[in-house]
Order: structure tokens, then C-alpha cells, then sequence
């Protein structure tokens, strides 16, 4: 055999050898890809699906479907099978969410016979199945307890960015990309004002905060089972970061589904200990290290949080001039610092939007829905009250159509000034959206139909023909329950409650403290959450619902080879 004859065999030999090793990995990366773009690529649509429709392409679902092509390939060469401990409940909320849609279209006539109608509500559908789907990927992607500290690092990283970006966000005009409108879901490069919320990477500062309520458990978690001290340093640190993050984010319902998520973290380890003393010992020593660092960063950091806090107290006038105060005081040592060290203020940058100038060009279709029900008596005065949570008063547009003297319609839209409900003065106006309009409308969908709902994004529509560009309730529990009814509820929260029983029964038997502590944050970091549904649609939030059953998938993944291996 000549010498160019050994160089291609030995070419050829190692091509194979490459070709064997990314066939046997490739659902691996895929997932490491998916774990680390999710939550670090801003939402930056790619194209439409629905004309007009908030909900757009964008490029975590081409790599989705790259991995689910992936796994297709392998289920039908038999390398990979779908028994998996969430196949059949998985199965079960699939058709629950079928039956609501044909009922919806076929029977209780909520979603018209029209495709761009049937379009929406199976679009909604299929995103469901879509986060589904992260975690089949993630659990048969796992071999191993090395894929797992690996795809963990991923986590790790991940939550690095988010921080470093959103510190570039709220000190050096980083860019924003928000979906929190039509316009914005455009991928309008935006900057943060004042009083505009921290997002970093997602689409909007309740989505970060939960995505931290997910995250930040687990971090600490992991920081408590290592033994490391370098690695138990750098997570801890890592962790911190995350907190300062979530205070920035003033994501109000986060950062108490946070609380109570360290809370249940630390009650866990301290019910661990032997002794009665031990275990008080410990609780109280991490209850205030915890919660009397979260509070230090929160008072240094945090003033939009703590009046977001404070909208709950009656004492809110005296409690907001206090934090007006310690925010001017610290914007006195910030300025007098800079100029001690020289550092200049970044400029604005010229070819964005700030937040709120954004806001004052949105249109009237864009904005949520209003709480403009008729003031009592009570309320009336000759000084316009505004909600607490309101800081610039944008006037209400309104469509106005005139006929001429000649017959002929004239449609204007003119602008008037904005009138509030006696629920947006009293709780703030974020409280009354949901108390005035969204959650009565998600009680009205269950109602048209116990048994399977009103159909998918049907909640918010004030007529059976009406498209609305967007879709939300602001209460993962009461949107499920409006839109797929009993079957759906049970189906869908059945699969979280059997995720916790699953983790429960590990925690019991496991030997292994590192396994243990991770067992306990996911846990923690799954009560959390669950709170946290209680005001915001976290489980349909892309980004959030997506790594959220991503991890699932590895932790119950953990859990099998945690058993195989004891």
C-alpha cells in the first residue's frame, strides 16, 4: 500500500471515527445549545406565522426542531425510546388540549371556522407540545452523570451572561427587545429609562424573574452538596449575582416566589440535621444570611422593587417618600463617586427607542386591557389621581367615526384623557388588569365549558370574531382552566404534581448528598414557580416554560442514574 494510499485510509478512518462520536452526541449538544441559547439569545423574531400576531418564529424553535429531527432519526433506529416517567402524562395533556380545540371549534363555536382563527388556537397548542418536547430531548440526550455536570456548567454560564447583560442594560444602554407589545415583538431595539424594569436577555422583566426562580435554587442547591470549596466560591458568587439581578428586575411575584423558594431550600437542609438544636441552628444562621443579604442588596439596589413591595402596605405615601429619599441619596454618592474616579456617563444611544418613548407610539390594539370602569363617588376629586405603579400618563386613544354632510364615514382616532378604575387606584394598575378584565374573562371561558374549556387563546376576545394580537391572563391557573377546562387542569398540573412526587420519593431514599441538595433546589426551585403562576402565565412564557421542562427532563434523568449507580 503506497503512501497516499495510508493517508486517505487514515483520513477516512478518523472522518468515521468523528461521524461515530457526533452520532452518538448529537442530541448532547443539541441540548447543551438549547440549555445556554434559550435564556442568552434576546427574543429577535425571524418571521410572522399569523399576520399580525404577536407570537413569531424565532431562532430557538429552528433548533428545536433541529433537535427534534434528531430524536425522530433516532426513535426510528431504535437508539433512543421514548419510555420515559412523563410519556403517558405528556400523552394525556396532548389530547386534553385536542378535545378543547375541536370543542372549540366543532361544538361550543368560541373559535370561528376561519383558518386564521383555527390558525391561533392551534398555534397555542403546538407551542405547549413545543416545550413539551425539551423534556424528551434533554432526558434521552443524558447518559451519564458527566453529561450531567457538563450540561449544568451550561446553567451556570447561562446565568453569567443574563447578569453581565443585564447590568450592561440598566448602567450602559445595552440593548432591549421586549414582546410585551406588538410593536415591540418587531425586535425594536429599545434602551431603559428610570424607572423602566431590568429583562437582560428575555422579553420582559417578569419573564426574567422567573426564569430566576427556576435557576437560582438550583445554584445554591449545588453550592450546599459540593464539596469543592473553589466550586462551592464560584457558585455562591454566581448566585449572588443572580439575587442582585432579580431585585433590578423588580419583578414584584418573582422575588416572593424566590423567598419562599429559599425558604422551603433552607427549611429542607435544616430538617435534615439530627437534633432539635442542630436544626434550629441551622435554619436561623441561613435564614439570616440568606434573607439578610437579599435584603442589603435589595435596599442598596432595589428602590423599584421595594415601591413595587410597597403598593401592598396602606402606609404607601409615608413608605414611598422614605425610598425617595434613600434613592436621592444614593444618586448624590453615585454622581459624587464618578467624579471622584472620573467616570463619564455613557451616552444614549442614537439609533434606539427609550421605553417610554416607545410606549407613547404604541397602538391602541397593542395596549393590555383597560380598567376603566366608572369611579364611585368616592373617588371623585378635582386633582386627577393616578395608580401607584403609573409614572408616565399616557392619554387613551379612541376611534371615533363621523359622517359628512356628503354621507360619507370619516374614521379618526383622537386621543383623551385617561380615566382609571377604583381597583387601579387602590392596588395599583397592574392588580386591577387582572382583578378588573383578565381573570374575569378566564372564569367566563371555564364557565362556556367545564369539561374541556373555551379553546386557546380565546380568553381575551370580547366577540367570537374578534382577532386579538395577543394573548395572556396573568394566572397560569385560571388561563388553563379557561382555556382547556378540567381536563386540561388535571392533566397539565397532574404532570407537576407527579414530577414532585417522583422528586419526593428520591429525596427519601437517595444516599448521595450532592444528588440530595439537587433534589431539594429543584424541588424549591418548582414550588417557586408554581407561586409565581399565580400572577404571570409562567408556564406559557417561552423562554421560562421551555427551560423549565428542559429541566425536568435532567433532573429526572439524575434521579435514574443516581439509583443505577447506588
Amino acid at each position: 500500500m503506497s503512501k497516499k494510499e495510508k493517508g486517505l485510509k487514515y483520513q477516512f478512518v478518523k472522518l468515521k471515527t468523528a461521524l461515530s462520536w457526533l452520532d452518538q452526541n448529537l442530541l448532547f449538544i443539541f441540548t447543551g445549545l438549547l440549555l445556554g441559547f434559550i435564556p442568552l439569545y434576546p427574543k429577535i423574531p425571524l418571521f410572522d406565522i399569523l399576520p399580525g400576531y404577536i407570537v413569531r418564529v424565532r431562532a430557538e424553535d429552528l433548533l428545536i426542531f433541529a433537535a427534534l429531527l434528531t430524536l425522530f432519526v433516532q426513535l426510528l433506529r431504535k437508539k433512543v425510546s421514548l419510555k420515559t416517567p412523563l410519556t403517558k402524562p405528556v400523552l394525556a395533556y396532548a389530547v386534553a388540549g385536542l378535545l378543547s380545540t375541536v370543542s372549540a371549534v366543532l361544538v361550543i363555536h368560541t373559535v370561528p371556522l376561519e383558518l386564521l382563527h383555527i390558525g391561533k388556537t392551534t398555534l397555542h397548542y403546538l407551542r405547549y407540545l413545543e416545550y413539551f418536547s425539551l423534556f424528551f430531548i434533554a432526558y434521552l440526550a443524558v447518559k451519564n452523570k458527566r453529561d450531567l455536570k457538563l450540561l449544568f456548567g451550561v446553567v451556570t454560564l447561562a446565568l453569567v451572561g443574563v447578569v453581565v447583560y443585564g447590568f450592561g442594560q440598566k448602567y450602559l444602554y445595552w440593548p432591549v427587545y421586549s414582546t410585551m407589545n406588538r410593536e415591540f415583538s418587531k425586535g425594536v431595539r429599545l434602551y431603559l429609562t428610570e424607572h423602566a424594569r431590568v429583562q437582560s436577555t428575555f422579553a420582559g422583566h417578569y419573564d426574567l424573574g422567573a426564569w430566576l426562580v427556576i435557576v437560582l435554587p438550583l445554584i445554591l442547591a449545588a453550592a450546599y452538596g459540593l464539596k469543592n470549596r473553589l466550586l462551592k466560591l464560584t457558585l455562591t458568587f454566581t448566585f449572588w449575582a443572580g439575587v442582585w439581578l432579580l431585585v433590578v428586575s423588580a419583578a414584584r411575584t418573582s422575588f416572593i416566589a424566590f423567598s419562599f423558594a429559599m425558604f422551603t431550600l433552607i427549611l429542607s437542609f435544616s430538617l435534615k440535621q439530627k437534633s432539635y438544636l442542630a436544626k434550629l441552628k441551622l435554619f436561623l444562621g441561613r435564614s439570616l444570611y440568606i434573607f439578610g443579604l437579599t435584603l442589603i442588596i435589595m435596599l442598596s439596589f432595589g428602590h423599584d422593587l421595594q415601591e413595587r413591595l410597597a403598593q401592598v402596605v396602606e402606609s404607601n405615601q409615608q413608605i414611598k417618600a422614605v425610598i425617595d429619599r434613600s434613592k436621592e441619596k444614593k444618586g448624590l454618592l453615585i454622581k459624587k463617586a464618578s467624579i471622584a474616579l472620573g467616570l463619564k456617563k455613557p451616552e444614549k444611544p442614537k439609533n434606539a427607542l427609550s421605553v417610554e418613548e416607545a410606549t407613547k407610539i404604541v397602538l391602541k390594539s397593542d395596549q393590555r386591557p383597560a380598567t376603566t370602569k366608572p369611579k364611585t363617588s368616592n373617588s371623585t376629586s378635582q386633582t386627577k389621581k393616578t395608580p401607584s405603579d403609573v409614572y408616565v400618563d399616557i392619554p387613551e386613544k379612541v376611534t371615533v367615526a363621523t359622517r359628512s354632510a356628503e354621507g360619507k364615514v370619516v374614521v379618526t382616532t383622537i386621543t383623551k384623557e385617561r380615566t382609571y378604575s377604583d381597583n387601579a387606584l387602590k392596588y395599583g394598575l397592574s392588580v386591577a388588569i387582572r382583578l378588573d378584565t383578565l381573570w374575569p374573562q378566564a372564569v367566563k371561558g371555564f364557565l362556556r365549558n367545564p369539561i374541556t374549556g373555551s379553546g386557546y387563546a380565546t380568553l381575551n376576545k370580547e366577540g367570537v370574531y374578534q382577532f386579538t394580537e395577543a394573548d395572556s391572563t396573568d394566572n397560569n391557573y385560571l388561563r388553563v382552566l379557561g382555556e382547556t377546562g378540567l381536563l386540561g387542569f388535571i392533566t397539565f398540573y397532574g404532570i407537576i404534581f407527579y414530577v414532585l412526587l417522583l422528586s419526593w420519593r428520591f429525596i427519601k431514599q437517595t444516599k448521595n448528598q450532592l444528588a440530595w441538595s439537587m433534589a431539594v433546589g429543584f424541588v424549591a426551585a418548582t414550588l417557586g414557580l408554581l407561586l409565581n403562576a399565580s400572577y404571570i402565565d409562567v408556564f406559557a412564557a417561552s423562554k421560562v416554560a421551555m427551560f423549565y421542562w428542559a429541566t425536568v427532563g435532567l433532573m429526572l434523568k439524575f434521579f435514574q442514574l443516581d439509583k443505577t449507580s447506588s
